[in-house]
């Protein structure tokens, strides 16, 4: 353990160099997508694949909690990977490639937001999503790590990390929600937040 202090530093140090990686054009895009969603009253979905899936539902909390009580609009925002029950009906009586894809065809309206998280970009219910919002014309965000795969090429707003781990990344992509959460927040009170 007494080389802990190095791991820890050496961390920190790729994932700074990760998430400054990101096209902040990209990242003010989608900045501006998100809040009009929120303006126009229109729905904000968000999903992702294990630890991912994790970050799409504190994107739930925070926009439900935090952005309402700090400003004075009321986000629309749901969580494809919230309902276990949901997931593996759809994964067991039809196809898990499907899970995300099946809920969206019952839920979006013209206007609305998809948000996907996925390190690799590449997991199969992730593909028909996106594959699934073309056809719909639905405004997709995609975060994605590694190479990016198809999540990378095929989103409208691609935030991508350049990193080659799957800790880097989620943190990555975590730390670039909060981001988004709190400048938006900034930019609609302009109060100090830190």
């Amino acid at each position: 353990m007494k080389n802990l202090n190095n791991f820890v530093e050496n961390y920190i140090e790729i994932l700074s160099k990760s998430i400054l990686s990101t096209n902040i054009t990209n990242l003010e895009k989608s900045c501006k997508e998100i809040l009009k969603r929120i303006k126009n009253k229109k729905t904000i979905y968000v999903c992702g694949n294990g630890g991912s899936s994790a970050i799409a539902n504190h994107y739930v909390v925070d926009f439900l909690k935090f952005f309402k009580d700090k400003t004075n609009l009321k986000p629309k925002i749901l969580s494809l990977s919230n309902n276990i029950e949901t997931i593996t009906a759809i994964s067991n009586d039809i196809n898990y490639k499907n899970v995300f894809s099946y809920q969206l065809d019952n839920y979006y309206n013209k206007g609305d937001l998809l948000i996907i998280v996925s390190s690799s970009g590449n997991s199969k219910n992730i593909i028909e999503l996106i594959k699934f919002a073309k056809r719909k014309k639905i405004q997709t965000i995609g975060f994605s790590g590694f190479s990016g795969g198809y999540l990378k090429k095929n989103c409208n707003i691609s935030l991508h990390i350049n990193a080659e781990n799957y800790g880097i990344s989620e943190d990555a992509h975590h730390i670039l929600m909060h981001i988004q959460l709190q400048y938006l927040v900034y930019y609609l009170t302009k109060k100090k937040l830190f």
